[in-house]
């Protein structure tokens, strides 16, 4: 977690928390730095009469603040990038508390040395004013020797962004010309780490390949039960340290939820990043939510759980407690972070509080409208979304990887017997579901729970059907989504073989279909318009010619069944959803009469 580096001898604790909160600095789309953030650092590098540098990654997080002695700031290797051919991802911007906006021969040195995507340097007066701002892009190599472009010095209010951002684009190119090995954007290279089962295993390695990592080893040994400091046991861990350097690999996945501590503990003897299950699906999340509210539930769902693993973000945090070094005012860094993870998680469940109060009034207006509504449900990538476009022309994103698409999508679609329905594509769901994205995605899970139908698809070429199928019906009871008719799908029927066939004795009364070539869709249509009709009343209704107009309001709450002309009006008998008849009882109930 956040911390502020290097020499903060004197500065009060109250600037301290200022310069903490660089950190959650917003950065806009392809912006360089803003206005704002270069201002703050020139402010705070007056009054301390020290540089100040700034860590950036190339996706806008402020990775690393750090404060110098003077005219001078040591500058660390924060890349995000293993490959040292390229560049690291990260650029840094500094102050110059001397007024000068000119690199130095020493920032210029850490830009090649470091691989830096950038070397900002910002000239600050003696008001703590910026004076000037210019930055330092790699070019191309010469005798393997990166070669250095140095801008002009321009004024704040005319900061090249965009430009900058091109420019260190084009020089991640540029470094690589004549290095044919390093083109391209390497995907990470991952080592999976089970003990549950090889399946478990094979569907981390689909997470893990959706998530964009190459995944290059993978090592399972079954135990009992984890060990409490390193899940593994430790000389299985310095096993996992050989194989990861052998393998050149950049991260190691564990297949189930990780302690802080051993998290720690296991960084530090295999010596790469090692996350969890549970973060690489909250990484997927992160990458495919689209929505706001998807992205605020993902926002939360990844603070829940950091926030109980402070502890194994490595040796750098303070710990609470006595001793020497840990008395004295102000907050230690642990508590500041569990402070900042507090009050962004309750910015967060305001937001997604009130997206979920908009989303009840559209239910209320759908209820009011008498529109029922269909869920698919189902693990993830067993065709749901594809199902959606066969039937709607949705144009939703579908992808043969896991967790394609994540935010609620809905369609009205009408019932070849009259009537329509709402039909809402859901997030799929799967083994080992982290508890915090459930409960973060409670609001969107909703639809699910509230609907009038479900409709759960299964992927019936998968050998792993069954548990898959006990899966969706534990999550559905944790969202209270398990009292509803549903209706089973046995999908993919297009890459059955003679073998999967007997899985269709697993789920009596399901129906075969494919989403991809269509087949089945009329069987699934019967079937869903059959429950529906089930939940139906019957009214029948002796309309006056004057008001004719009620008989085309019957006709889109339900279905028209019988129609006669009689002297005093029209007869009309319909079927009508349960809403809808109370509602049409109550407004035109001196209208029913008795069959």
């Amino acid at each position: 977690m956040p911390d502020i580096h290097g020499n903060i001898t004197g500065i009060r604790d109250t600037q301290l928390r200022e310069l903490e909160a660089i950190y959650d600095c917003p950065f806009e789309t392809d912006e360089f730095a803003p206005r704002e953030l270069l201002e703050e650092l020139a402010r705070h590098s007056c009054a301390l009469n020290r540089e100040i540098a700034v860590y950036v990654s190339r996706d806008g997080d402020v990775l690393d603040v750090t404060v110098g002695v003077g005219d001078s700031v040591p500058l660390q290797d924060v890349r995000l990038r293993r490959n040292s051919k390229r560049l690291s991802f990260v650029r840094c911007i500094h102050t110059h508390p001397n007024g000068s906006a000119r690199l130095s021969d020493v920032d210029l040195a850490a830009l090649r040395s470091l691989m830096l995507d950038c070397m900002c340097a910002v000239g600050v007066d003696q008001n703590g004013r910026v004076t000037g701002v210019s930055a330092a892009f790699l070019t191309e190599k010469t005798d393997g020797v990166p070669g250095i472009e140095v801008s002009e010095i321009y004024p704040l209010k005319k900061l090249p962004q965009q430009a900058w951002m091109a420019e260190i684009r084009l020089s991640d190119q540029r470094v690589l010309q004549g290095d044919d090995s390093a083109l391209g954007e390497a995907p990470e290279r991952a080592v999976l780490v089970g003990i549950d089962t090889e399946k478990s295993l094979d569907e981390l390695a689909a997470l893990a390949e959706s998530a964009g990592a190459q995944v290059v080893g993978r090592s399972f040994q079954k135990r009992p039960k984890p060990d409490t400091a390193t899940f593994v046991g430790s000389g299985k861990a310095y096993e996992l340290q050989l194989d990861a350097q052998a393998l050149e690999a950049d991260v190691v996945i564990f297949d189930d939820e990780l302690t802080g501590a051993q998290t720690k503990n296991l960084e530090e003897i295999i010596g790469v990043k090692v996350i969890d299950r549970t973060t690489l699906i909250l990484d997927i999340f992160a990458q495919r939510a689209q929505s706001g509210e998807g992205k605020l539930q993902v926002q939360l769902a990844q603070l829940k759980y950091r926030s109980g693993r402070l502890i194994g973000q490595g040796l750098i945090l303070s710990r609470l407690g006595g001793g020497i070094g840990t008395r004295g005012p102000g907050e230690s860094k642990l508590e500041i972070d569990r402070r900042r993870i507090r009050e962004q998680m309750t910015g967060l469940k305001r937001e997604i509080e009130t997206l979920h109060k908009q989303r009840q009034l559209r239910r209320k207006s759908r209820e009011k409208n008498a529109v029922p509504v269909v869920a698919l449900v189902g693990y993830t990538n067993t065709g749901k979304s594809t199902m959606l476009n066969k039937i709607t022309d949705a144009g939703v994103y579908a992808e043969n990887k896991l967790f394609a698409t994540l935010d609620a999508v809905s369609r009205r679609v009408e019932m070849p017997g009259g009537g329509e329905f709402l039909l809402v594509d859901t997030v799929g769901f799967i083994s080992k579901l982290p508890h915090d994205l459930v409960e973060a995605f409670k609001s969107t899970l909703e639809e699910a729970a509230l609907a009038d139908l479900l409709v759960i698809v299964n992927d019936a070429s998968s050998p792993d059907m069954l548990s898959q199928h006990k899966v969706v019906e534990e999550v559905l009871r944790q969202i209270g989504g398990d009292t509803q008719p549903r209706i089973d799908v046995l999908n993919k029927c297009d890459l059955w073989d003679q073998a999967d066939e007997l899985q269709t004795t697993l789920l009596p009364g399901a129906v075969y279909m494919s989403a991809k070539t269509g087949a089945g869709m009329d069987e699934l249509f019967a079937a869903i318009e059959k429950h529906l009709r089930a939940a139906e009343k019957q009214l029948t209704l002796l309309v006056p010619f004057a008001q004719y107009g009620v008989i085309n309001e019957l006709r889109q709450k339900g279905k028209v069944i019988d129609e006669r002309y009689e002297d005093a009006g029209t007869r009309v008998t319909v079927l009508l959803p349960q809403n809808a008849a109370g509602q049409v009882a109550a407004r035109y109930g001196q209208m029913i009469v008795e069959d």
